[in-house]
């Protein structure tokens, strides 16, 4: 998952929110070089990311990609699965979704401090740019796969990714769905053996 379902998945514990962001930078086993609530948050990270890699929802969907591309489905999944959570938000959430973007916003410029320098950059483009919001648009989905695609060595992947991905825009659609609910559950059972 990317990083709003990770804040979603988190909420409203101010240490699972902050470590869903650090999850993507904390490497290797977790030390006592954290605090712990968002060494919490890592755990729960690591635990939904296992979980959403094993999902029958997910397995079926990574083998409908165009087989180039099958390698990065994970990145294309988990980017993708952000613009429909915010495409069905009221669906997943009582809160509004801008109230819920701008409370994510001030706990990550709260516990800024608490999380590594990697994070905190990405934590600062999100909220200057408002990333959270912007995935209600697909093609933010697109724009978001060529940033990281910029980063390989080789040839980006994702150059006219939104041409590729086009055509499995519905069944991206069905697969967050029914996964999405799963999700729910495992993390917040998950949540409770992290106290």
């Amino acid at each position: 998952m990317n990083f709003l379902a990770h804040f979603h998945l988190a909420w409203p514990d101010e240490g699972l929110v902050a470590g869903g962001l650090e999850g993507d930078y904390y490497k290797g086993p977790l030390r006592n070089d954290i605090h712990a609530d968002i060494a919490r948050g890592v755990q729960l990270h690591r635990a939904i990311d296992a979980y959403t890699d094993a999902h029958p929802a997910l397995l079926r969907l990574r083998r409908q990609m165009p087989p180039p591309l099958r390698r990065f489905a994970g990145i294309l999944i988990d980017l993708s699965f952000d613009h429909f959570l915010c495409v069905h938000w009221s669906q997943f959430s009582q809160e509004r979704a801008d109230s819920f973007n701008r409370d994510v916003y001030a706990i990550l410029q709260r516990r800024q401090y608490h999380i590594s320098d990697g994070a905190r950059q990405m934590m600062q483009r999100i909220i200057d740019h408002d990333l959270l919001a912007l995935y209600r648009q697909w093609h933010t989905v697109g724009r978001s796969a060529q940033r990281i695609g910029e980063r390989f060595q080789r040839d980006n992947p994702f150059n006219d990714i939104e041409t590729a991905l086009a055509p499995l825009q519905t069944s991206i659609e069905q697969a967050f769905l029914e996964f999405y609910p799963d999700l729910q559950v495992f993390s917040e059972r998950k949540r409770q053996t992290l106290l």
